[in-house]
């Protein structure tokens, strides 16, 4: 994978950029955008009157998911590569919390 995902923190996924800085930032377009969002490969924030906004954490998705399309992969594709690719995270963060509890317990 070619760029890393940005450190987890409140900051990461709060929703700051519109849909026109974030199309100008990741060089897709909104209407594209908006396809990824609707099936489901990108989930931005709304305020409270409808409006997208997209976090950092949003646009590392987005040059995944650019990084994916160039290779061939078809949307279908790219869902299920990002829910493994996700669930890999969470795991990877969970068996570090195992490993530090363990080495706690043994000290």
């Amino acid at each position: 994978m070619g760029t890393q995902p940005p450190e987890e923190s409140p900051r990461s996924k709060r929703g700051v950029y519109g849909i026109s800085v974030t199309s100008e930032l990741s060089g897709i377009g909104p209407q594209t955008l908006r396809l990824y969002e609707s099936r489901g490969l990108i989930t931005p924030s709304r305020t409270a009157g409808g409006t997208r906004r997209y976090s950092e954490h949003d646009l590392y998705r987005l040059t995944r998911i650019s990084e994916l399309v160039a290779l061939g992969v078809n949307l279908t594709g790219i869902g299920l590569i990002l829910a493994l690719e996700d669930e890999r995270e969470e795991l990877s963060a969970e068996n570090a919390r195992l490993r530090a509890t363990t080495a706690e317990s043994a000290v």
